[in-house]
């Protein structure tokens, strides 16, 4: 948007068209609109329809970004963008904390920034090919509006400083228009799906709940969520008892809770109950309640998380962690909706939904005999299997983006970026501890990058020291212990794994820098050579390698099959 100097302007643009025969913009074609009106009516997906309104927003006004923002309260979600890094549309920008966007949403008509203002730009160090503060250039916002509400900004930057002076107001509404349109149309169909104005609320408010909760949003584009978000929403308005599996810090919390909003009871309670933190001893008083007297100890009534959630929903989080005994009574409450507080000989009816999580293989201790195969079969109606880290591919960027908006938040930072080169270390990553871990590996190289900037500040110019407390980047040396785990390229003839292989000496694995092969490329090479390794440390045996990379056979065999990597059996005459 553009240089930092020493006062802040933005103007309004005039309501009377302009024509100047410097300007760079060119009238919307008839051509254009119909195909929009098209786009429109067309049965094509919200980013189908962003992404074309915004190639139709560059082909009338020349720009090196421009980014499609919906208003959800007090922040700004990037829809669609074009011209900025990957990590952009996983952010959220607090409206008050950026003055530049600010200014857009309290303005009726169009504003242009003067190209010596002052204010902070929101995408500094974003706009793909240029590092460090943008120089000067052009930078306007349309704000979007629908009846009389503001629903959305529309941001254009050009590397040219005069780029937007001669525009056309006609140009401009007309854009405006189309933007608020289609933005207009993607609300209108998101509400319809939530299928009332009660639901679209609740899920409003869980949204804003949980971003205040430092993660409470399902983010991700990849396949393997796609498909979850698509059970979640199939699966929520039920009744049934669902059972999410999933690795440590993969979110199953957060899928409880997405399930719960979705839900015909997302306006009743959503009671949360970490199985492996209770007492032995207490579980029966914790999960029912307990009358005056009922033990030692308990010398007043006190209702248990059933009767806490009735009419709503119970989360069962570690239900692995249960013991056998407590496992009995649960599944009595379960069958008949009945529960018997500790010391009363009556029952209690109740209206409970039972959302249940585990980082265990609850079929493995059925199997074992540590968990009760009956109530293993009631709660599992309907399986969710929560996809780990690894397996989301392109979603690392996305939720890296998210963190950063956070932790810049936390830390009342004026920009938090994160540099390509550490990009592609978390790209390349296997996330054993999944998205909790990169929350916390973003927060703490953010704290670590915020302290050098700091450190580096203290004795420069007090210019040159304003200039490094306002952009703080990632490098990978901030990113810790991960920084070292490079991707490993190949080193067996097409992926193969000999099955005499009894070690992994057997295979030599050689690092090979992500910025050679691209981040696709990369990770790619980097799973694979983990798998060659694990296999040939397991003999060939695909269980054993399953188990000690921590993921499902099936699902590690499939993998493997993908990227050509299999055992080779051979058979050698003397």
């Amino acid at each position: 948007m553009s240089d930092h100097t020493s006062h802040s302007n933005h103007t309004s643009l005039p309501n009377h068209p302009s024509s100047s025969s410097q300007g760079v913009a060119s009238p919307v074609s008839q051509s254009t609109l119909l195909q929009f009106a098209i786009d429109l009516a067309d049965s094509l997906s919200a980013q189908d329809r962003f992404d074309r309104l915004l190639n139709a927003v560059r082909g009338s006004i020349p720009c090196d970004a421009v980014v499609l923002l919906q208003r959800s309260g007090g922040e700004l979600k990037p829809l669609a963008q074009k011209g900025l890094g990957a990590d952009a549309l996983g952010r959220r920008f607090e409206i008050e904390s950026h003055p530049r966007f600010s200014a857009i949403c309290q303005s009726q008509s169009p504003v242009r920034f003067e190209r010596d203002c002052g204010l902070p730009d929101p995408y500094d160090g974003m706009l793909q090919g240029f590092s460090g503060d943008l120089p000067v250039h052009a930078c306007m916002g349309l704000p979007l509006l629908a009846d009389g509400r503001l629903i959305g900004v529309l941001t254009l930057d050009s590397m040219t400083p005069e780029a937007f002076e001669h525009i056309p107001l006609q140009t401009l509404d007309v854009i405006a228009a189309m933007a608020a349109a289609s933005l207009k149309t993607a609300m209108l169909l998101q509400h319809l799906e939530a299928d009332s104005l009660h639901a679209r609320n609740v899920i409003s408010e869980l949204t804003q709940e949980a971003l205040a909760k430092d993660g409470g949003e399902l983010i991700g584009d990849s396949e393997p969520m796609l498909k979850l978000k698509q059970e979640l929403a199939l699966v929520a308005p039920s009744d049934f008892a669902i059972l999410i599996e999933g690795e440590t810090g993969v979110g199953k919390e957060l899928a409880a809770r997405t399930l719960h909003g979705l839900s015909q009871r997302a306006s009743g309670p959503l009671v949360y109950v970490n199985c492996a933190a209770i007492p032995e001893n207490l579980v029966e008083s914790e999960l029912f309640g307990h009358v005056k007297g009922a033990f030692t100890g308990a010398d007043r009534h006190r209702e248990g998380k059933f009767s806490l959630a009735d009419g709503g929903t119970l989360f069962l989080d570690e239900i692995g962690e249960l013991p056998l005994l407590a496992q009995s009574k649960l599944l009595r409450a379960l069958q008949n909706q009945e529960i018997q507080p500790v010391g009363q000989d009556q029952v209690a009816k109740v209206d409970v939904r039972v959302l249940a999580a585990t980082n265990r293989v609850l079929q493995q201790e059925v199997e074992q005999k540590r968990f009760r195969a009956d109530l293993y079969h009631r709660l599992s109606v309907y399986p969710v299997k929560i996809p780990p880290l690894r397996e989301r591919y392109g979603d690392v960027s996305l939720l890296a983006g998210y963190f950063l908006e956070l932790s810049r938040r936390k830390l009342g930072l004026e920009q938090l970026l994160l540099e390509e080169e550490a990009r592609q270390v978390l790209e390349v990553y296997s996330w054993p501890g999944n998205v909790r871990e990169l929350e916390h590996v973003i927060g703490r190289a953010a704290l670590v990058a915020n302290a050098e900037m700091a450190k580096e500040s203290v004795g420069r110019p007090q210019s040159l020291a304003v200039g490094l407390k306002k952009m703080t980047r990632i490098q990978p040396r901030h990113l810790g212990n991960i920084a070292v785990d490079l991707p490993l390229s190949p080193n067996t003839e097409q992926g193969s794994v000999p099955e005499s292989a009894g070690s992994a000496s057997a295979v030599s694995l050689i690092p090979d820098p992500a910025s050679e092969l691209g981040l696709k490329a990369a990770t790619e090479a980097y799973q694979k050579q983990l798998i060659v390794r694990a296999v040939s440390e397991a003999d060939g045996n695909w269980a054993e390698a399953a188990r000690q990379l921590k993921t499902d056979r099936a699902n590690l065999v499939r993998l493997a099959k993908r990227l050509g990597v299999e055992v080779v059996r051979q058979v050698s005459v003397r």
